[in-house]
Formats: C-alpha cells, sequence, structure tokens
C-alpha cells in the first residue's frame, strides 16, 4: 500500500507518548530537505510514560521497524513508510507515525 515516505523531521511516538528518534538517517535520500529513514535504522525513545517493573514492563528504551516499501528503497535498504510498522523494546508496543511530510511517496 502506497503511503509518504518517512524523514527525520517525521513525529514519531511510542504507545505511550515517547518521542522516537531515528539514530542513523539515510543522507542520500532527501525530502523537504531533511535525510530518509530506512529500515535497518534503529531508534531510540525518549519520555515514554510506561512504568517500570513491578507495575508495567516499561519504558520503552528502543524501537526496530519490521516493515518498509516494497519498490522504493536507497543504499540497497528499503525506505521507511507512513504505514511502516515496528515494534519498541521492552514493552513489544508500536510506534505511530503522528506526522510526516505529504510531497512524496512510495510502495
Amino acid at each position: 500500500m502506497p503511503g509518504f515516505v518517512l524523514h527525520v523531521g517525521a513525529t514519531v511516538l511510542c504507545s505511550h507518548g515517547g518521542q522516537a528518534q531515528p539514530t542513523v538517517p539515510n543522507p542520500r535520500v532527501t525530502v523537504s530537505g531533511m535525510p530518509t529513514v530506512t529500515l535497518g535504522t534503529p531508534y531510540v525513545i525518549a519520555g515514554c510514560a510506561l512504568p517500570p517493573p513491578p507495575g508495567a514492563n516499561g519504558p520503552c528504551v528502543s524501537a526496530q521497524f519490521v516493515s518498509a516499501a516494497l519498490r522504493v528503497s536507497s543504499n540497497g535498504q528499503p525506505l521507511l513508510l507512513l504505514d511502516s510498522v515496528a515494534v519498541c523494546v521492552p514493552t513489544g508496543t508500536p510506534l505511530v507515525v503522528a506526522a510526516t511530510q505529504t510531497r512524496v511517496t512510495g510502495t
């Protein structure tokens, strides 16, 4: 399914409101003047509100995307899209892409 390409300026949150940022942006391809992000890039999360054990299994510390574009890549890695799926560690909850650029799409 087509979706907008994720870039460094996108607003990505864990399910508990923590801010997620890519650790290694892809400067080879830019959209809206910002580097894109590929599938292999881990995200770090700050500000997750989920309590630590014994109250819960939080907070979210990092996340890894497990799906990406099928037909658009850079440096041999698929680009992340608005509908790409990620899993947070250690909670196993998804990341939510709240906002991204709206000019470039991929499938």
